[in-house]
């Protein structure tokens, strides 16, 4: 049997508490490594640790860049290294343009695209010295297209984009690779408020018929975490059932 694709590799997963970042946290555990879930919710992340082998959970508010650091450093000093950093964390605050205050236009902002780039950051130092390490951004579908009533939303994760692409650029030389992936409609709490005939209306464009579930997501994350993507940096891969293709 061949070793499991992140042993002996520790990761950070933010946003880790539920949903999209959980099933990262629990695929990169299957995969063995070690796991930091990182979470605004730090009771939250402390319990969804307890259920997997060799992981902390721990607070973090990822728009601070001194929790930020606090939690790289809980990662080296816990595990011994930093491998893995995928930028989840993230929250929805609709509204059209005309209704959308600057302070939830901001708060959306800092947390999605202020709080990956400090990330990014804090992660590329420990990477850098190490030679090697795969940093993985969650953009979203809705950065390629745009949705109605989230334009906060839709321009923090195109700048993840860009944030992706220019850090792959800066990294590279020093083997350290950057990706994202724009998941489309997934099966989780942000979806819960939609009204039933917007989910028909979606799934109405999704060729694959079905709306994707957080495993989806985890197996493309797992994937540019580990060596078999090891040619792999700056790439945008969509997760959507083929919807905005």
């Amino acid at each position: 049997m061949s070793e499991p694709l992140l042993q002996g590799r520790t990761a950070v997963v933010t946003g880790a508490a539920q949903g999209i970042g959980l099933a990262i946290a629990q695929a990169f555990s299957r995969a063995g490594a070690g796991v930091v879930l990182a979470d605004i919710d730090g009771d939250a992340a402390v319990a969804a640790a307890a259920t997997l082998p060799a992981a902390i959970g721990i607070r973090c508010d990822v728009t601070s860049e001194d929790e930020v650091a606090a939690m790289v450093g809980q990662a080296t000093g816990a595990f011994g290294s930093l491998d893995v950093m995928v930028n989840n964390a993230g929250f929805v605050r609709d509204a059209t343009l005309r209704n959308l205050t600057l302070e939830d236009f901001r708060a959306v902002l800092d947390v999605h695209l202020v709080g990956a780039w400090l990330c990014t950051r804090a992660a590329a130092d420990v990477m850098r010295e190490q030679k090697s390490g795969s940093i993985v951004n969650i953009s979203s579908l809705s950065g390629k297209v745009g949705n109605p009533g989230q334009t906060n939303y839709s321009a923090a994760k195109a700048g993840m984009v860009g944030l992706t692409k220019a850090a792959a650029k800066e990294l590279g030389r020093h083997g350290v690779r950057v990706n994202a992936v724009q998941p489309g409609l997934i099966e989780t709490a942000l979806i819960g408020g939609m009204r039933p005939e917007v989910i028909e209306a979606r799934l109405a464009d999704i060729p694959l018929g079905r709306i994707g579930q957080p495993d989806d997501v985890a197996k493309v994350v797992l994937f540019l975490a580990s060596d078999m993507a090891s040619y792999v940096t700056g790439a945008v891969i969509e997760i959507t059932g083929g919807r905005g293709m």
